[in-house]
């Protein structure tokens, strides 16, 4: 494949835009020439990898048609026209199988695209002066072996806005809480630039209303809550519903489980329990039937509340868990036998 673009970003093959983008923002900052005054020739030549290799891998058409076809279907020709119009006027750095990548043009558009800015080290006056990348890769260059979807959009133009990647969350939640419906409230660590045009991190409240009867693996999506960058659509950031263990109840759908420990006398002649639901309501239930290991007492309206129907509430469901004795006397074994076998 001549050049590993992951192995000079130090990733894996199946790493995604959030990793690659803070492995480049990490490696960029280290090497960049701006930063190694004492050693900048070779920074220079690390930080032109480290820039070719996150250009290629953090496009999703570019990185299909490296990891398809290598260097060789990254073929831009060292004549490709710069994003100024000049080929000359720029420093490029080449492969060896012809695909070019502008050093100087590529990395302020990247540093634009994860900072907001085309240098992290030259200030906020560089803002105005920057410009968006123009490679494109046309069919002709391509060949005839990349699929359709590989063609369509591989073009990088001048009003290109990418959009960064789902942040996903779990957000627990105790039983207690998915019952009554409950009022969150969540941090988030974003991505930002201070005053002086420094990367740096903010934390942003985010406030989640739980409705009665959510239930494990809901999804809450917040549009547009992720890390803010110039020509990147901030990403969305999506919340999924976990539930703690309760130590009573089990939820099953709207229904609600309570296993009760109960003895073999108290499952023969009759057993009182008395029960504190989800809302803190204290039930008293008599159970008269002779309960056998597979019983059910169905107490009806006492589940879980129904987003759908919010009048209603499914089934608190009792089973029971049959305490038998160790071992029996004789007598009490006889007493047992004709107990039973006379009724």
């Amino acid at each position: 494949m001549g050049v590993d673009y992951y192995k000079i970003l130090q990733v894996d093959r199946n790493a995604n835009d959030e990793d690659l983008k803070k492995v480049y923002r990490k490696l960029a900052m280290k090497w960049h020439p701006d930063k190694n005054p004492e050693n900048k020739s070779d920074a220079e030549a690390k930080f032109k990898k480290i820039s070719e290799a996150y250009y290629v891998l953090s496009d999703p058409q570019r990185r299909a048609v490296y990891d398809q076809l290598g260097e060789e279907g990254l073929n831009l020709k060292m004549g490709t026209p710069s994003p100024s119009g000049s080929c000359s006027s720029r420093t490029r750095h080449a492969s060896s199988t012809g695909f070019s990548f502008d050093v100087k043009s590529g990395s302020n558009d990247l540093f634009m695209g994860l900072f907001g800015f085309p240098n992290p080290f030259g200030g906020m006056e560089h803002m105005a002066d920057s410009r968006a990348a123009a490679y494109s890769f046309s069919d002709g260059l391509l060949g005839d072996n990349i699929s359709p979807s590989l063609r369509h959009g591989v073009g990088l133009g001048s009003n290109y806005m990418r959009k960064g990647a789902t942040i996903e969350k779990a957000l627990l939640c105790s039983l207690e809480e998915l019952y009554m419906g409950c009022v969150k409230k969540m941090k988030i660590a974003r991505d930002a630039i201070d005053n002086t045009g420094r990367p740096t991190t903010v934390d942003k409240i985010i406030t989640v209303n739980i409705r009665p009867g959510w239930k494990k693996g809901t999804k809450i999506t917040f549009p547009e809550l992720g890390d803010p960058h110039s020509r990147v659509i901030p990403s969305k950031l999506v919340l999924t519903l976990d539930e703690i263990p309760h130590r009573v109840f089990k939820r099953d759908g709207n229904d609600l489980i309570a296993t009760q420990d109960i003895t073999l006398v108290e499952a023969l002649t009759g057993y009182t329990l008395h029960l504190t639901t989800l809302g803190g309501r204290n039930l008293t239930i008599s159970i008269d039937s002779v309960v056998g290991p597979s019983y059910e007492e169905v107490v009806v309206g006492e589940g879980m509340p129904i987003p759908k129907e919010p009048s209603r509430n499914g089934n608190l469901r009792i089973k029971f868990n049959i305490k038998f004795p160790i071992k029996l006397t004789s007598e009490q074994k006889m007493g047992i036998n004709q107990l039973l076998t006379s009724s």
